[in-house]
């Protein structure tokens, strides 16, 4: 594969393994939150997500997923709520709509629609229950409806979702070289991921742009660097959004940096053209985006290296 670093001289790639989370994985993994015990039968009607009889996905009421309930767990979710959350990810469509949301952008009802491979009128009705359970937010421009994952939580909870999924083996050139794209760099929502986005959180860390020792934080010398590059944070001062976290990368099986500051210097590098993000989440590294990426860290010469390495 060639590496996308647009006017650089082509270089093979070959990154992580060749795996990809299938739409059909999310909703066996939401299964098993379906109900709390094994029951013969339910109300509703069974549904097969599993071994043995689940509560029938199509007759559970829905509950939002920041549904304020009582219960054991000390955040006070009942279990039975936990299970009716889960439902409205066991359906392959549903999970595939939302997998595809992961891209941060906002897409049309016929757009998920094509995506998850079924007609525009069930797609309209999927849509519904996932905006009705607070999975989905939208908005209504000329003709058309946009919707997309209602915010940050939402999406980390999609994809700790897909890192626990079956991985199973991509099978053709097409895919193949999409999947390594993917796990060079890649949108996280609205965050980097993948081998650049560890490179990142490493290279920061060890710039002392963040600390460690007593969790993640944004050092004074982080906040000069990312002024100077022209990185606006958002002010999280009323929002339940951290400023920094660590988020688990599915490909790389180790930390890339969410929150408030990476959003910001993602956004920051697409704006300012040191990064492009492409239709299915890939991000290519241009040009321009050595230096910023240097100040920060990292270097995209012994990152592809490593990278061939690695293949």
């Amino acid at each position: 594969m060639v590496l996308a670093i647009d006017g650089a001289p082509g270089q093979r790639v070959s990154t992580a393994p060749k795996f990809r989370s299938r739409p059909y994985q999310l909703p066996q993994l939401a299964g098993i939150l379906c109900h709390p015990v094994r029951r013969p039968r339910c109300a509703g009607g069974p549904a097969v997500v599993g071994p043995g009889v689940w509560v029938s996905v199509v007759s559970a009421p829905v509950v939002s997923v920041r549904a304020d309930t009582t219960g054991s767990y000390p955040g006070g979710v009942q279990s039975e709520s936990l299970a009716r959350v889960a439902a409205v990810l066991a359906e392959p469509a549903r999970a595939a709509m939302c997998l595809a949301l992961l891209d941060g952008r906002a897409w049309t009802v016929g757009e998920l629609a094509r995506a998850a491979g079924v007609a525009p009128s069930t797609a309209s009705e999927h849509v519904a229950r996932l905006t009705e359970a607070g999975f989905l937010t939208g908005a209504r421009q000329g003709r058309h409806r946009y919707v997309r994952l209602a915010d940050a939580e939402i999406a980390d909870l999609v994809e700790r979702l897909a890192q626990h999924a079956e991985q199973r083996p991509v099978v053709g050139l097409r895919p193949t070289l999409r999947a390594r794209r993917l796990a060079f760099a890649r949108t996280c929502y609205d965050h980097l991921a993948g081998a650049l986005g560890v490179a990142l959180r490493e290279g920061m860390v060890s710039r002392g742009l963040v600390d460690t020792s007593t969790g993640l934080a944004l050092t004074s010398r982080g906040r000069s660097v990312l002024d100077e590059l022209g990185v606006v944070v958002a002010d999280t001062a009323r929002s339940r959004r951290p400023v920094l976290r660590d988020c688990l990368d599915w490909t790389e099986r180790r930390e890339h940096l969410a929150g408030a500051v990476p959003a910001a210097l993602l956004s920051r590098a697409v704006a300012a053209g040191w990064l492009a993000v492409g239709e299915h989440r890939e991000v290519r590294v241009q040009p321009s985006a050595r230096q910023p990426l240097s100040v920060l860290g990292v270097r995209v010469e012994e990152l592809v290296a490593g990278a061939e390495g690695s293949g």
